[in-house]
């Protein structure tokens, strides 16, 4: 098994719930457990965004600076995050023992999986059809989709988190639905004992 958990999208759910996983690495509970993020990024909405209402952002942050920003922090900061750029996932395919994640280049395994890339009908990794459906809160007419979970989980160590997971459009939501899936892998890795990381000063 290459990794414990990979995490697909690095818009703000994905850097989000890969910065909480980066950030309980070095715990105890997390020995030996190994995290990457795919990092294909070209049709993320930040790519386009401006932010003037989100909190702890200076207005006129451009979202493109951010997902740049976003990496580098997490690279800084928690360099154990393996950062898999250049290469876009295609397949998600279960296995006895987790999944496999097939990319252009290469195939993956791990025991779980986060998929946290935008929520458009353009959606093309194959192995996710049975769990689209018609997005809950966007407007019918933008045809957006979500994949069918509950409180995330689409099933056994299969994730959802962001925009995908049946949030509305927002980089304030988006991260925290990241951060919420973070949260309940670091609760599965401390044998169900329920875990966050704060940094104090």
């Amino acid at each position: 098994m290459d990794f414990d958990t990979i995490i697909i999208g690095a818009g703000a759910a994905g850097l989000s719930c890969a910065l909480i996983l980066g950030s309980g690495l070095k715990k105890p509970f997390a020995e030996g457990k190994k995290v990457a993020l795919i990092t294909h990024q070209k049709s993320s909405h930040l790519q386009n965004a401006l932010f003037n209402n989100v909190l702890g952002l200076k207005p006129g942050t451009l979202g493109k600076d951010l997902l740049e920003d976003g990496l580098t922090q997490l690279s800084n900061l928690y360099p154990e995050v393996l950062q898999i750029d250049k290469e876009k996932a295609e397949q998600v395919i279960e296995t006895e023992s987790g999944y496999s994640i097939v990319t252009n280049r290469k195939t993956y395994t791990t025991k779980r999986v986060v998929i946290a890339v935008g929520y458009t009908n353009l959606l093309t990794i194959s192995g996710l059809e049975n769990y689209v459906k018609p997005h809950p809160k966007a407007a019918i007419e933008k045809d957006r989709i979500w994949l069918e979970n509950t409180d995330h989980l689409i099933k056994h160590n299969l994730y959802v988190a962001g925009t995908l997971a049946g949030w509305r459009s927002q980089f304030a939501i988006a991260s925290g639905s990241g951060a919420h899936v973070g949260t309940d892998i670091l609760t599965l890795w401390n044998n169900g004992k329920h875990t966050k990381v704060h940094d104090k000063i």
